[in-house]
């Protein structure tokens, strides 16, 4: 997912929840069944309010927790980063963690109007409560600068998935998923300000099914698959494993608390939640991402016969064309006394550097493959010239723009010309056209056809060239091109058009 995206699914996301806690609140507002805060303030008898103690402060903490992830996530904290706004930034950031703190402690004098007896002196009060205040407020930052900290740490680390430098970039990016969706659900339970005791649990549940997971993808489940078993004696070692993990859990749980339940219920939610989830979730995943694995290792196995084959191929090409053009050479030798064969040499030298230099590269500029054409088309002239009855004709278009290509597709079609439709002792036609149109290529060959003589050393060939080049075109060009192949009697025609 790309990062505008994810902006765009982070502020829908927490718009809806807004909205939903807000038209759930306003929709309450109509029962007038006595609420534990209006029995609390009339207890100690101090006047109560609906509207005044509960409406209003609840709509500005729904509020400012709603407009504080905003700011933060999408403003302040992302310009922390940025050295040319970091003052600025460090400045608001101040702003708002006073904001926050004046608001929320402002609210809990009304909410909590209750407290007030509780103490010698209402200041004493107002101290109370402005502590807890501000102390909100540096909580409710802090969780939101590490779920924003965390998530840019995903997308880091996502980002360089694929370089191969890391062999535990995939085990850090399970761990930092876990880290954020344990961040979500505090930020959660902060916002409705659940007991420090929920707060524990969830932690520690979170984290060990966390653990497991990755304890499960990385070792335990390869190893219950190089044995030969299944799920279930899989299933049967996490079970032993959550049994005994529950004895430091405790532990750690009443170090947090001093109330025994509190163990009680980690090993409550533990248990249930790493047998009904953490066991089948992590062997869903291991057998999906073995399938995915598998798929990748076919696909490379199925390109490299295809780089493999494509290579064989033009270790068939491109002798065949240097021959072709070594023996138009020395039928020109022997017409015309070498005369012209400064001329052909000069061609010939161009396209052996084509061959040998840019031939090889994967994609060449269209402007060298269409300077070959050429080439290939004079030196073929050169041969046909004393003929009157041989009409070679070519509309091959000059300003081209940039344009790349595979070398080598072009010329097997026109070679294929020279080869059947040239006759010195009948009326032959050639006709080449190429043109391009933004970013499609356009390219039509037209030569007549003649029965080759049974002394003619091209009769036995086998014209490999055009079969290979419409393999070629499959592999290079799936889908983004159409060639069309038409023969009469006295005819053959070929129209390609190419998506470049």
């Amino acid at each position: 997912m790309k990062l505008s995206e994810l902006t765009k699914v982070e502020f829908w996301i927490a718009t809806s929840l807004y909205g939903f806690a807000i038209l759930l609140l306003v929709s309450n507002s109509g029962d007038r069944t006595p609420s534990q805060l209006e029995y609390l303030a009339k207890g100690a008898n101090m006047e109560y309010s609906y509207v005044s103690n509960y409406l209003v402060p609840e709509l500005f903490r729904f509020s400012i927790l709603y407009f504080s992830f905003l700011l933060l996530n999408f403003c302040i904290i992302p310009a922390l980063f940025k050295a040319n706004s970091r003052a600025l930034s460090l400045v608001i950031l101040i702003g708002l963690f006073l904001g926050i703190g004046l608001i929320t402690s402002v609210t809990y004098t009304y909410s909590k109007v209750y407290m007030f007896p509780d103490f010698n002196s209402t200041q004493d009060a107002y101290n109370h409560f402005f502590f807890k205040g501000f102390t909100y407020s540096a909580w409710l930052m802090l969780v939101i600068t590490i779920y924003v900290c965390l998530k840019k740490l995903i997308i880091s680390i996502k980002e360089n998935e694929n370089t191969g430098n890391d062999p535990y970039n995939r085990t850090k990016l399970e761990a930092v998923f876990g880290a954020a969706f344990w961040f979500v659900g505090l930020l959660l339970l902060i916002a409705t300000s659940s007991p420090f005791e929920v707060i524990v649990c969830w932690t520690l549940v979170i984290c060990s099914t966390i653990a497991i997971v990755i304890f499960s993808l990385y070792y335990l489940i390869p190893q219950v698959k190089e044995s030969g078993k299944g799920f279930w004696n899989y299933f049967w070692k996490i079970f032993f494993i959550t049994l005994a993990s529950c004895v430091p859990l405790s532990l750690i749980a009443l170090m947090f608390s001093n109330h025994g339940e509190v163990a009680a219920v980690v090993i409550a939610f533990h248990i249930p939640t790493q047998l009904i989830i953490s066991a089948p979730l992590s062997w869903y995943i291991y057998k999906k991402r073995n399938e995915s694995t598998n798929e990748l290792n076919n696909l490379k196995t199925e390109l490299g016969k295809s780089d493999a084959s494509l290579s064989f191929l033009r270790s068939q090409i491109n002798p065949h064309f240097l021959f072709n053009a070594l023996n138009t050479l020395y039928g020109t030798a022997l017409q015309e006394k070498a005369e012209r064969t400064g001329e052909g040499i000069q061609k010939l030298g161009d396209m052996m550097r084509f061959m040998l230099q840019e031939n090889l590269q994967d994609k060449i500029s269209l402007t060298r493959d269409v300077d070959y054409l050429n080439n290939y088309i004079a030196l073929q002239k050169l041969r046909t010239s004393r003929s009157a009855s041989i009409s070679i004709e070519t509309q091959i278009e000059d300003q081209i723009n940039g344009q790349l290509i595979a070398p080598m597709l072009l010329i097997p079609f026109v070679e294929n010309a020279f080869k059947h439709g040239v006759s010195l002792q009948h009326p032959s036609h050639i006709k080449v056209t190429l043109q391009t149109k933004e970013n499609t290529l356009y390219f039509d060959v037209n030569n007549s056809i003649h029965i080759k003589p049974d002394n003619d050393p091209e009769k036995l060939k086998s014209g490999i060239g055009l079969q290979n080049v419409k393999q070629r075109l499959a592999l290079l060009y799936p889908r983004r091109h159409e060639l069309i192949v038409r023969e009469s009697a006295n005819e053959f025609f070929i129209h390609l058009t190419l998506q470049l």
